[in-house]
């Protein structure tokens, strides 16, 4: 870690975020795998919690420190084409903030969280007599798509997170980097310059 140096990177705002997000996310999935009567209206909680988290995170994105702005999170084809090229090397990697890989899944993330909030605002459970608050404005038609699409979010999140889950390992085990680590402290390897 020589030409490393340890620096604060993460600001508490995002940190917070962060790991309300993936609680809420986890519940609102355990509570739409085995949905009851009981349940139901915790699922829809914790779909308002993670639109409203997607809400704050979207603005902080335009006013938050570097790390977390647009700018860092839409990287150039040239630079994810080196993180990958980089991934055998048994390094750290060193970047200020996610790398350009590690900024094409939090986008990818943010995207596909955002099509699950928004689609359960417009769906209807026959099941449970419920719906969201804004199936009522649209067709039945659209309400089934927006169920449909619900459904196949909920799956395409759990690929992702799993994907995530497993980049973390990797990076902890292969790279010796503790990713885990800095989104709990703050404080993170970097290289100078990065």
């Amino acid at each position: 870690m020589a030409e490393l140096r340890r620096e604060k990177v993460w600001d508490p705002l995002t940190r917070i975020w962060h790991w309300l997000l993936a609680a809420v996310v986890m519940s609102g999935w355990v509570l739409g795998e085995w949905m009851s009567f009981s349940n139901i209206r915790w699922h829809f909680y914790c779909g308002y919690a993670v639109l409203s988290l997607l809400t704050l995170r979207y603005l902080w994105a335009f006013v938050g420190p570097p790390p977390v702005r647009w700018r860092a999170l839409l990287p150039r084809p040239a630079a994810v084409m080196s993180a990958v090229r980089g991934l055998s090397q048994r390094v750290p990697g060193g970047a200020r903030g996610h790398n350009p890989l590690g900024a094409l899944a939090v986008l990818g993330m943010l995207v596909l969280l955002t099509a699950q909030g928004v689609s359960g605002l417009f769906i209807v459970s026959d099941e449970f007599f419920e719906s969201g608050p804004l199936a009522h404005l649209v067709a039945e038609a659209v309400n089934n798509r927006m169920t449909w699409w619900h459904k196949l979010c909920a799956k395409l999140l759990l690929v992702l997170v799993s994907l995530h889950l497993l980049a973390m390992l990797f990076y902890a085990v292969w790279k010796r980097e503790n990713l885990v680590g800095a989104m709990i402290t703050g404080w993170k390897w970097v290289k100078p310059g990065s």
